[in-house]
């Protein structure tokens, strides 16, 4: 080790004594030391800021969030810190905190500070009652929706729920509940997602011995509620949990198509043992029949499209399915879907219009994997729901940040924090204004990230889509 007395160029012209250590790599000594330049390794969120001022998110914020500050920090703020957090790779709240130590953040989202954990977790104890959640979250999915354009066909509304597991068992709301591990303290939340636009639209947090129907006709009635008038619903789905008598009224009472797959009980298990006219499709393996089925439940008979897959067929083409096997029909996987489409629509092609809901289950993995949704918990259930709403928000944005960008292809979370958030950059006054640099050298690199900030950033709208990569 050796002493070096550097003079720092781009700084005030002091000189800085640093105490260089020496790492040997097989093919030369790094001197490694230390830096008094404000520099940050999230620069690149700067994109994303700017994507949040062009909108007034803040202000948004603030208009809608129950409580006006915690201690001394503004509600509004600890919102957007918390938002930056999520997205910059944070899965609790003290790695959301650990972001104080970021020179730039305050600066590039405008907000007095970001706060520490327990300033956290004492602004999601603001969130003390359903009627406070209501009425925050309920602004900020509609202002989601807001920024979708009418669709002529109309979008598909997909309602799936999900278990997070918690096994420390003690905060409020986590209860033994069915998972895929087995029965494990989880909270069990409720959720809906537009298919073509991959947006969450609705989220109710749940006990985890909450059954899957829970709460699903008041949800779905307060999520219609909100949605804006141009936004028409062509098709809603769901999977079996939900094919509870009380939804499917609600759904014919609002005159909603949807289809939603049927439980094979017992009354359906006899009707698959019957001699029913099974017709081939031209997808190998896969028949299709339908009837009139009511259930002793059901105040109307419905329409029952049934379905089995050759499970040979399908193994030894290597092709995925859903369906159960049952003990008294041998070699077939079996599904039944209810659906109020009309005859017109042939059995084979109802099957084809449910099957695109796996998108939902894909944005409930991102979700776990990118933003958060197991990790996040707070001792209150309401500020526990609170939290995971927010972080789901996040995700929101991203999609509406690819859309303000024109990009077609969608990407991860983790993909943006790799290609645009994790920029380095030097934060400094120059004149009197406050000047980031963002470490990118290569000329072309510098003329996209040129056409981005230009994309983000402008006042005046830009229609000019910007390409995905440099």
């Amino acid at each position: 080790m050796r002493i070096k007395t550097s003079n720092h160029s781009g700084t005030s012209g002091h000189q800085t004594v640093t105490e260089f250590i020496k790492l040997k790599t097989p093919e030369e000594t790094i001197q490694i030391g230390f830096t008094d330049q404000k520099v940050s390794g999230r620069a690149g969120l700067l994109t994303f800021a700017g994507f949040l001022h062009w909108h007034r998110f803040s202000d948004l914020l603030a208009r809608v969030l129950p409580h006006d500050k915690t201690r001394g920090i503004p509600a509004a703020d600890l919102a957007l810190a918390f938002l930056a957090g999520i997205l910059a790779g944070a899965q609790k709240l003290a790695q959301v905190a650990y972001l104080r130590n970021d020179v730039m953040l305050p600066a590039l989202l405008a907000i007095k500070r970001i706060g520490s954990q327990s300033t956290f977790t004492r602004f999601f104890q603001g969130f003390n009652t359903a009627g406070k959640n209501l009425s925050t979250f309920r602004c900020l999915w509609h202002w989601c929706l807001e920024r979708l354009p009418s669709r002529a066909g109309g979008y598909a509304l997909d309602l799936d729920s999900t278990r997070l597991l918690h096994e420390d068992g003690h905060q409020e709301g986590v209860k033994t509940g069915y998972t895929r591990l087995g029965t494990k303290p989880c909270l069990h939340p409720l959720i809906a997602v537009l298919e073509e636009a991959k947006l969450v639209v609705g989220f109710w947090l749940r006990p985890g011995n909450a059954s899957c129907a829970n709460n699903v006709v008041a949800f779905t009635l307060d999520l219609l509620a909100n949605l804006p008038s141009w936004i028409r619903l062509r098709l809603v789905r769901a999977d079996s949990g939900f094919c509870v008598p009380e939804w499917l009224d609600v759904l014919e009472l609002k005159k909603l198509s949807y289809i939603v797959v049927a439980r094979l009980l017992k009354p359906i298990q006899r009707l698959l043992k019957k001699d029913l006219i099974w017709k081939p499709t031209e997808v190998p393996g896969t028949e299709v029949a339908e009837v009139w089925h009511q259930e002793l439940n059901w105040r109307q008979p419905r329409r029952l499209i049934l379905l089995r897959h050759r499970i040979e067929e399908k193994q030894a083409a290597q092709q995925r399915t859903g369906g159960k096997t049952l003990v008294d029909c041998p070699g077939y996987l079996y599904q039944a879907l209810v659906t109020n489409l009309p005859l017109s629509v042939p059995p084979v092609e109802v099957w084809r219009h449910y099957n695109p809901r796996a998108g939902c289950e894909e944005v409930i993995k991102q979700l776990d994997a990118d933003f958060a949704l197991p990790k996040l918990c707070v001792k209150s259930f309401w500020g526990t729901e609170a939290a995971l709403s927010l972080a789901i928000l996040s995700y929101n944005l991203t999609q509406l940040f690819h859309r303000h960008l024109g990009w077609m292809d969608r990407v991860t979370a983790t993909t943006l924090r790799f290609r645009l958030f994790t920029t380095g950059g030097i934060i400094s006054q120059t004149g009197g204004v406050t000047t980031i640099r963002l470490a990118v050298r290569e000329p072309t690199e510098r003329a996209w990230w040129r056409r981005l900030l230009e994309k983000t950033i402008s006042l005046i709208p830009n229609c000019n889509a910007v390409a995905q990569t440099p």
